[in-house]
């Protein structure tokens, strides 16, 4: 009997926790809303996913802009081998990044890249 009784009250107060729970992330949701924060956050979302920048990408392949397409692919393919060895999948995937978005400035520019790893 004792059990059954402490059961009902286990039950009916995560029902009222829960019910709490919701209606405080609507009211906050609201606030957002209201204060422009989720907008600001949604920018914040956004600006994060820009592409990468030309010059951004040959800092990280430490080339000049003078550079040929085949000192672009050897320099990718160095570091990419290099951080595939030390496990580094984020600087990998960085490098990888630089490349493709070389590889489409050099495309743009009407040159056509040599040939593909």
């Amino acid at each position: 009997m004792a059990a059954r009784i402490l059961a009902n009250l286990l039950v009916a107060g995560s029902m009222v926790v829960g019910r709490a729970v919701i209606q405080a992330y609507q009211k906050a949701i609201l606030n957002a809303n209201k204060t422009g924060v989720a907008h600001e956050a949604l920018n914040n979302i956004k600006s994060v996913r820009k592409a990468m920048t030309e010059q951004e990408a040959r800092l990280i392949l430490g080339i000049e802009e003078k550079s040929t397409w085949e000192e672009i692919l050897q320099r990718y393919d160095a570091l990419f081998e290099k951080n595939a060895k030390n496990g580094s999948f984020y600087l990998q995937s960085k490098v990888h990044r630089a490349k493709e978005c070389l590889e489409a400035a050099y495309q743009s520019k009407g040159g056509q890249p040599s040939s593909q790893p």
